[in-house]
């Protein structure tokens, strides 16, 4: 039987990404009790990476496009951790988002929307969450934005 989250996704059209894999020395997602921990997800597409700085090459719209892209990754690292079973998640709990950007740009938290907007979207009021959007001179492998997660699951 498909849950609410999965029919939700399914209404949405929206078909989650299979869970990155660490490109390094750590893991993807650590579980505490019914805490879970996603390590931050870049962001990247069905074309690969999206990469650029905004303020630069990139404007609001697009960062806030790679920011969508980064949520899904979120989200398949969580139905990673719960087993595919992606209703076990009860609440977003928290996003630090990370906007390659010039030392002029001002506008991260309107590109970490693209993520926040995204989890409502799909979750409802699961989706709400504290957040942060904070500037970098750069990100790994040139991506514009790199988002973590706290997650609550069942």
């Amino acid at each position: 039987m498909t849950g609410p989250i999965a029919a939700r996704l399914a209404e949405l059209n929206i078909t989650l990404p299979d869970a990155p894999a660490p490109a390094a020395n750590y893991v993807p997602f650590v579980k505490s009790g019914d805490i879970l921990y996603v390590s931050g997800q870049i962001s990247a597409g069905a074309d690969g990476l999206i990469t650029g700085k905004l303020g630069d090459a990139l404007d609001v719209a697009a960062g806030a496009k790679a920011a969508r892209a980064c949520a899904l990754s979120l989200l398949a690292q969580v139905r990673a951790a719960c087993g595919g079973d992606i209703d076990r998640l009860q609440q977003v709990l928290k996003l630090t988002g990370f906007v390659n950007s010039t030392a002029d740009f001002t506008d991260q938290p309107k590109v970490i929307n693209g993520a926040s907007d995204t989890l409502v979207e799909i979750l409802g009021d699961k989706g709400r969450h504290a957040r942060s959007a904070v500037s970098a001179a750069s990100l790994p492998l040139g991506v514009a934005v790199e988002i973590e997660g706290i997650f609550r699951i069942a």
